[in-house]
């Protein structure tokens, strides 16, 4: 290339454009040789051959149209440019991709031998292309994001909602506004907290505040929120933040219904809980009252239980009679008596159920119950402001035992049949536990019943007090083996006895029963010691009750003498008697003691003798005592030792036929006004 063409026609060399920060590039000629690059050229495009035409240098570039644009500019003289124009070259030593944008100025210039050549400048665009094409990929795919979340939140069954970092709905959600029946203005803000049940905002606004401050990766809560029509559903919130960077710049979120779920989550919890809550229950009144706590407060605000003591033997149209045994109620709302008694007036809606044997369900407006509930005359049984009931009997083999009332009050939702459902079934799981305990109860009563049966008074003994208390334990079954007898022989000595067979249920109080009465027998026959009397006893025992063992203490007191009464006795295996005497000492007795009755194979019973030392003289000369205080007259006695009556209960203190020891006031000469 000639030293001329590296020069303009005005003089200036083209090494002046060497340090220019945009590539350079000089042809000549209309076959365009190529007379100059500059740095940034050749650095771009690779050291091409000067002097080489344009289209032999980028044989890459034939069919790109480029060199047409040579042809034109030189042709015509006209300047044109290209903008972001895509270059597709092997360009040297880069790991990009060979598509590079760059922008071309190409234009006719006279050089300096008197040629025209075509100088182009040319400029790389290649990162504000890429730039922005990320930027139009990022805007579509917000365009899509918003599309799709406008669908999601117009469409399904799941509410979408947005909020600013710090809370406050930012957005509509229409689908919220269906399914609430809130208005935009009613729900942006804060304003969604007023659908939500009453019970439930505490713990969402604490919930919520805390995730707003911690930031979790998600957040989850259930709680009620109330529908249009007005009820109360249970609703699921997943809710995530949204990041620029390491600043949350929103908050999205999620409502799905899930009632049928918490439904089935609730009935299995409760479930659970009744098993657990049962399952170590012996007592009816203890399992009635687990179920109870079980049901309050989750199905309901106040749950009675009705035992129905007699339905078990009732005959057929005879009256009810219900004893209240269970009455929880929840938190503020005022309690009942849990133990109570009431008869049921036909028509009523207990008596209903328990005849029929079937649920009494009904919703009222609050505190106003219809008459079938509660016939005219009838004693109140539900709470004010109760707006619905359900009456379940509980039917073991076909007879209906006792019957369980729930209710709710106030503006709680009224019992539905999802809620009666669940209670049917919590009272099927504990059908079994329940019919053992009604057995049980049952068996008690007749144990009972036979025990009073057989414990009579004691005997009118002329000169002797008898006294008796029998209470039976509060504990475990309540019923077993314990008796005590006294009865007078044809010598006129008095039996005292005092006994326990083995066990805690119906058989041993039969077999007390049947123990009694042989040693009313024995006893009777032949006038026999106290140690021999046992010692029959324990041989009909081992010959009639193999499995059989028990406790017993014989004593016989023959008649007062002046020296004082005689006692001989002898105990097998019971705790000793315990004498107390006139000035207050106590002593055991503690001589002629055995094994218990049945243990040993061969038994020998000894008799034990002891002198009863007479009471003091008292009682003797019968007076009137007025008493100012309780304006009531006794019977008082004088005779006794002076000054020494240790008993409270009042001055007099003496019964009607004998005087306790040091119980006798002094002699007491006041009559009635």
């Amino acid at each position: 290339m000639s030293e001329e063409t590296q020069r303009l026609s005005s003089g200036i060399r083209l090494h002046v454009f060497d340090p220019a920060p945009v590539g350079v590039i000089v042809t000549h000629g209309p076959d365009h040789r190529i007379a100059y690059t500059n740095a940034v050229f050749r650095e771009t495009f690779g050291d091409r051959p000067q002097g080489v035409p344009l289209r032999d240098a980028f044989p890459d570039l034939a069919q790109s149209g480029y060199f047409g644009i040579f042809d034109r500019v030189f042709t015509t003289g006209r300047a044109e440019r290209l903008a972001t124009a895509p270059v597709d070259l092997a360009f040297p030593e880069s790991a990009q991709s060979p598509r590079r944008y760059f922008s071309f100025s190409i234009s006719r210039a006279t050089l300096g031998a008197g040629e025209h050549g075509v100088p182009a400048i040319v400029a790389e665009d290649t990162e504000q292309v890429e730039a922005a094409e990320r930027i139009r990929v990022l805007s579509e795919q917000r365009r899509r994001a918003l599309l799709r979340y406008r669908s999601l939140a117009n469409a399904g069954t799941q509410m979408v909602w947005v909020t600013a970092p710090q809370g406050g709905v930012t957005e509509p959600s229409p689908g919220w506004e269906r399914v609430t029946g809130q208005t935009w203005e009613e729900f942006r803000g804060d304003g969604w907290i007023n659908a939500v049940h009453p019970e439930d905002r505490d713990a969402i606004l604490t919930a919520w505040s805390r995730a707003l401050a911690e930031v979790p990766p998600l957040f989850t809560h259930t709680y009620r929120l109330r529908l249009a029509d007005g009820g109360y559903r249970h609703f699921a919130i997943h809710a995530a933040p949204v990041r620029d960077g390491d600043a949350v710049i929103e908050w999205v979120g999620t409502c799905a219904d899930v009632e049928q779920q918490w439904q089935e989550s609730c009935r299995e919890e409760l479930l659970a809980r009744t098993a657990a809550a049962t399952a170590e229950k012996v007592r009816l009144e203890d399992m009635l009252a687990a179920l109870s706590e079980v049901i309050v407060p989750e199905l309901a605000d106040a749950c009675a239980i009705y035992f129905l003591p007699q339905s078990l033997d009732r005959p057929e149209g005879t009256a009810l009679s219900a004893e209240r045994v269970v009455a929880v109620t929840r938190p503020g709302l005022p309690g009942l008596p849990p133990h109570h008694e009431k008869h049921l007036r036909p028509g009523s809606a207990l008596a209903r159920a328990a005849e029929q044997r079937r649920t009494v369900h009904a919703v009222f407006p609050p505190g106003e119950p219809p008459p079938g509930l509660a016939p005219p005359g009838e004693e109140p049984w539900l709470a004010d402001g109760t707006n619905s009931v359900a009456v379940l009997p509980v039917v073991v083999d076909g007879v209906t035992a006792a019957l369980l009332t729930a209710s709710v009050s106030g503006d709680h939702p009224p019992l539905g049949r999802p809620e009666i459902d669940l209670l049917s079934e919590l009272l099927e799981r504990a059908h079994a536990p329940l019919r053992n305990a009604l057995e049980f109860q049952r068996t008690r009563q007749v144990a009972l019943a036979l025990q009073r049966s057989l414990l009579t008074a004691p005997p009118d003994v002329p000169g002797m007090d008898i006294a008796v208390r029998y209470r039976p334990s509060t504990l475990g079954t309540e019923v077993g083996g314990d008796w005590y007898d006294s009865f007078i022989l044809r010598d006129g000595a008095t039996i005292l006895t005092i006994g326990d067979v083995a066990g805690h249920d119906l058989p041993a109080a039969v077999t007390m029963s049947q123990l009694r009465n042989m040693l009313r027998g024995l006893a009777l026959d032949r006038g026999e010691p106290a140690g021999e009397i046992l010692r029959r006893l324990d041989t009909c025992v081992q010959s009639l009750y193999s499995e059989c063992t028990a406790t017993c203490i014989v004593a016989r007191v023959e008649n007062p003498a002046p020296g004082g009464a005689r006692l001989q006795y002898a105990v097998a295996g019971h705790p000793p008697p315990l004498l107390v005497q006139a000035d207050g000492t106590a002593r055991f007795l503690t001589a002629a003691r055995h094994p218990l009755i049945g243990l040993v194979p061969d038994p020998r019973h000894s008799t034990a003798h002891e002198l009863l030392p007479p009471a003091p003289p008292c009682c003797s000369t019968p007076t009137a005592w007025w008493s100012a205080a309780a304006k009531t007259s006794r019977t008082a006695w004088t005779g006794c030792t002076a000054g020494r009556c240790r008993r409270p209960a009042a001055p007099w203190g003496c019964s009607a036929t004998t005087c306790w020891p040091e119980c006798c006031p002094p002699a007491v000469t006041t009559t009635s006004p």
